[in-house]
């Protein structure tokens, strides 16, 4: 994964500002096209909104996925017909998890990642492949 400068991760930050991500207590510490790096809090099973570990797990990858797709479509470009197929393998314990997102494919027309959650005890909570197609901005 490349540095991630300033102007670029506070473009994801904003496009995540107000939202469930928000709310869920994600962190983006890495943001590229080529992959991206972020944390989240876990308390036992469940999270303070009430969301089901397995379910939080689950969106910190397709946001991690998310994120990057947003960033090699660049301008003029938007990411579309998402697909997401993830697994989550177990609960993490009190702490946080780690989602990693990687560029398995980033094409003219396609983009795929693919992300690993692990708890603090580098335990795959979440795996996850994200699939995106590409599409002119000006198309409908």
């Amino acid at each position: 994964m490349t540095d991630t400068d300033a102007a670029t991760l506070e473009a994801v930050r904003a496009s995540s500002a107000g939202t469930l991500i928000e709310r869920m207590g994600i962190e983006i510490l890495e943001a590229s096209s080529e992959g991206a790096l972020a944390t989240m809090p876990v308390a036992g099973n469940t999270q303070p909104y009430g969301l089901l570990h397995g379910g939080a797990s689950v969106v910190l990858a397709e946001t991690l996925g998310s994120w990057c797709a947003m960033l090699h479509a660049g301008e003029g470009r938007r990411a579309v017909g998402i697909e997401v197929s993830a697994t989550h393998h177990r609960a993490a314990h009190d702490g946080v998890v780690t989602g990693r997102a990687t560029a398995l494919h980033r094409g003219r027309t396609t983009a795929s990642y693919e992300i690993v959650v692990e708890d603090s005890a580098s335990r795959r909570i979440c795996t996850a492949r994200l699939t995106c197609v590409l599409m002119d901005a000006r198309r409908p």
